[in-house]
């Protein structure tokens, strides 16, 4: 059993802790984005180094007091707040914002856990370098919590999740040691991967604080074009068409529906849609070349095979950089016009590429069977990752759906696990889909997971209650 935040314990992290790490307990540190739960804090701490982190959660190991990780804030499944159980501490990251050391000879750098992910992308720009996680939430987000959930975003495709961008790691044991894991080396097999351990375990088996990431080269050339197709099955082929064509160059392929720029329309009539008739589906393409080829060309090519063989009906390629951010502002303002449309149910899902052209209209019609509904389903197609959120009757508030959320929830979750796919994609389990893993989890993988926390974590502290069952 966990105990509540003591004034004992206050005494003691006081002793040793400068006042400038204690927070005031406030609300943004007690939300989660979508508004639908809030969290609660015996107390909250942000230490500027290791060895305060360490302290901090030696001293709560040792009162048997649960310590929630907290990052930027941004997470969509509730890993960063806790409303039931004794009030534990959060532990915020974000004064553990130095760039230790950049590398770019070789293509590495080394960061804290609260560095803003934006100040990291710049950060490699500044010396010709490319850090390629993109997120839409990259203004705030830390890289710390991107790592605790192994966040994906729209360049998966081209160079992987966050686990495939980090080389090596510090973090904090639940007993207060220190793992000095920071790694500059590509290939080191002495052991078991503590790394990816906890890369995704969303602090439930110790606190990230700081990483060495891989950088890569710049794009030297990159191009955009949206294209206009009939649907998820002509835009899978006129991704392989793509990929075909530029050798591996895609470093984005983004699919839309048609109410993603309704919604756009309706909530931020500022962001210009490139079509006066809204498409039913398109697809966004985004190519980054080497120094000699021309990205305008390509993406000529690529329209024009794919117009031959039917698999687009209309296509615009940027012409200038001013047209390619117009391109890229209709795919990273969905998710903010889906917050003001308010969803009933949203889902982070991946599908097997194989099977997402039966998927969708199959679950968008069992949707529709539970109500008058819109589904609005976008995401990173070049890695099978759907986000198929299902919205209220224009007019209507979502809070006139809540006797059918969860019945929308498990309808969706039940169908992406009888198509072989996943119930989160990139969000994370956090607190909010802790049920879903113990529905759909291999029981052999669930058995394993248990082992290692009870293993590592024995008295339970780490973010109590994320992932896996107190």
């Amino acid at each position: 059993m966990l105990n509540p935040v003591t004034d004992a314990l206050l005494t003691a992290l006081r002793a040793e802790l400068p006042a400038e790490t204690f927070r005031e307990i406030t609300a943004s540190y007690l939300e989660e984005p979508r508004g639908r739960s809030k969290g609660q804090a015996g107390c909250i701490l942000a230490p500027q180094c290791v060895e305060e982190v360490s302290f901090i959660v030696k001293t709560c190991n040792d009162a048997q007091v649960g310590i929630v990780p907290y990052g930027g804030g941004t997470g969509l499944v509730g890993g960063q707040i806790a409303s039931d159980g004794p009030a534990p501490v959060v532990l915020s990251l974000e004064r553990m914002r130095k760039i230790r050391a950049v590398l770019p000879e070789e293509n590495l750098m080394i960061v804290e856990a609260g560095v803003i992910l934006q100040d990291i992308q710049e950060a490699a720009a500044e010396v010709d370098r490319l850090f390629p996680l993109s997120l839409a939430s990259q203004g705030s987000c830390r890289i710390g919590g991107n790592l605790a959930t192994n966040a994906g975003g729209v360049n998966v495709l081209r160079y992987g999740n966050t686990r495939d961008l980090c080389l090596g790691l510090e973090a904090v044991l639940p007993d207060g040691t220190i793992w000095n894991g920071l790694s500059r080396l590509r290939k080191d097999n002495t052991g078991y991967d503590l790394r990816n351990l906890m890369i995704g375990a969303e602090g439930s088996l110790g606190v990230i604080t700081a990483a060495s990431l891989r950088l890569f080269p710049q794009p030297q050339q990159q191009g955009t074009a949206l294209m206009v197709v009939d649907g998820p099955a002509q835009a899978l082929t006129l991704l392989s068409l793509a990929l075909a064509k530029t050798g591996g160059g895609v470093s984005a392929f983004e699919l839309m529906h048609r109410n993603g720029q309704a919604f756009l329309a309706e909530t931020m009539p500022d962001v210009r849609l490139p079509f006066a008739d809204i498409p039913e589906w398109m697809v966004l393409i985004d190519l980054g070349l080497g120094q000699g080829a021309s990205p305008q060309s390509l993406l000529e090519d690529i329209f024009a095979e794919a117009l031959e063989q039917e698999l687009v009906t209309d296509g615009l390629i940027a012409s200038s950089e001013a047209q390619r951010a117009e391109f890229w502002a209709v795919r990273e303002t969905i998710p903010a016009a889906n917050k003001r449309i308010g969803s009933i149910s949203s889902h982070d899902i991946s599908i097997p590429l194989g099977r997402i052209a039966d998927f969708i209209p199959e679950c968008t019609a069992a949707m529709e069977g539970l109500g008058n509904v819109r589904v609005n389903c976008f995401g990173h197609l070049g890695d099978g990752n759907l986000h198929f959120n299902v919205f209220p009757a224009k007019g209507q508030s979502r809070d006139a759906y809540d006797s059918i959320r969860d019945t929308v929830k498990t309808t969706v979750h039940d169908m992406v696990h009888q198509f072989g796919g996943s119930f989160s994609a990139e969000h994370g389990v956090g607190r909010l889909k802790v049920g879903e893993l113990q529905r759909y989890g291999d029981p052999g993988k669930l058995l394993a997971m248990r082992a290692i926390k009870q293993a590592l974590d024995p008295k339970g502290i780490m973010n109590p209650g994320a992932v896996l069952p107190s």
